[in-house]
């Protein structure tokens, strides 16, 4: 499948900018979504450019709206996605939990500001990383991309509408209000040079369809509506007829499958950058616009003779944990910089399992100096 769009070449964007791009790159023809900072630059952008390519804007009334209009527009046969940050993503979670039981492709933006509540409208955070995964109720396997630059904010914006479709799943983009603000050069592909991952069409008539019955990768196959194949979508426990089915043998075998198509092939979603990690004693773990100073401090630590190296986090869920054990066999301590109060640092030391210390270094509202990290490298160092 082959993207179309508008735009190519190499422009100064900022990363929302950069993100809608990428949805358009990506065949993205369908936003709904309700103006956030910092996310509205998104919407902004969508509302200009969609019309271009022939696609549909809509501002809705709120969030919950917005996750509803996306998810009946993937099942009309289009692409479809929503921006928003914390609290419009937490407005939207009962409707995620929706699109995940009744496997709906479509990409969620969150550009993470700091909270609770309306929090700071303007400034950066990273503490929705566990809503991220567990904001919805119930049982889930969620699949969420981190970039650490406007350039991999277009890039993994690509490749949020491809696991979305190869997975048949919601899939979120979690950036920050910095990487959101942040402008550099961005290069966009010609659509000639974009292989995107087509949506799986049905290969049997209608009448021996079934909704949900899976192959050998547990994905379902997906028509759109109207053309001629039964929909059957219900947020309650369902069989491959799509029926409800209030047994807990059909929940136990519906849950299972929704978690086995992301856990056994996790392989193919988890993304990782590995720096200065050969030899590396102390290991920094980080992720999105933290990863650029926690760069920095790597490579000063470096300089005073400290083995330092950093593993950076492009896939938040599922987590890099046999990476990160691996790390653990052989690395003296971790140092995970976070701007919240400690979130990816527990998973780090879930998968370390005592092998090695874990080293949080949290902070709200603002990024951290490079010197705070190269502090925490050399006191665990020690």
């Amino acid at each position: 499948m082959k993207a179309e769009y508008a735009m190519k070449g190499r422009w100064f964007m900022n990363g929302d900018n950069a993100i809608a791009e990428g949805a358009l790159a990506a065949g993205c023809r369908f936003f709904a979504g309700y103006p956030i900072t910092p996310a509205t630059e998104i919407a902004e952008h969508m509302a200009e450019r969609m019309p271009q390519v022939g696609g549909i804007f809509i501002q809705m009334e709120d969030e919950i709206s917005s996750m509803a209009a996306i998810l009946g527009a993937a099942w009309g046969g289009l692409r479809s996605m929503t921006a928003t940050s914390g609290p419009g993503f937490s407005l939207m979670m009962e409707n995620y939990g929706l699109g995940y039981v009744t496997e709906t492709p479509t990409v969620v933006v969150d550009v993470m500001r700091g909270g609770p509540s309306t929090g700071l409208p303007t400034l950066v955070g990273q503490a929705d990383v566990m809503q991220a995964r567990w904001g919805t109720h119930g049982d889930i396997q969620a699949i969420a991309l981190t970039p650490q630059s406007p350039q991999e904010a277009f890039d993994l914006t690509l490749r949020a509408f491809d696991l979305s479709e190869r997975f048949r799943t919601p899939v979120i983009l979690l950036t920050d209000e910095s990487i959101g603000h942040m402008t550099e050069l961005v290069t966009i592909p010609g659509p000639e040079e974009i292989e995107l991952v087509a949506r799986r069409a049905p290969t049997v008539p209608p009448d021996k369809w079934l909704p949900y019955r899976a192959g050998e990768d547990l994905v379902p196959s997906m028509p759109s509506a109207g053309e001629g194949y039964g929909i059957l979508l219900t947020g309650l426990t369902h069989d491959e007829r799509g029926y409800p089915v209030i047994t807990s043998e059909a929940q136990e075998a519906m849950l299972q499958r929704l978690n086995d198509k992301i856990v056994k092939f996790k392989g193919e979603i988890i993304d990782y950058e590995e720096y200065l990690l050969g030899d590396a004693e102390i290991v920094v773990v980080a992720y999105g616009i933290t990863s650029r100073p926690a760069k920095r401090a790597v490579k000063l630590a470096r300089a005073q003779g400290v083995r330092a190296g950093m593993l950076r986090l492009r896939t938040l869920w599922p987590f890099a944990e046999e990476a990160v054990a691996a790390l653990s066999k052989r690395a003296k301590a971790f140092v995970v910089p976070e701007i919240n109060m400690g979130q990816v640092a527990l998973e780090v030391q879930r998968a370390a399992a005592g092998r090695a210390p874990v080293k949080h270094i949290g902070c709200s509202g603002r990024i951290h100096q490079p010197e705070e990290i190269l502090a925490a490298i050399q006191e665990v160092g020690k």
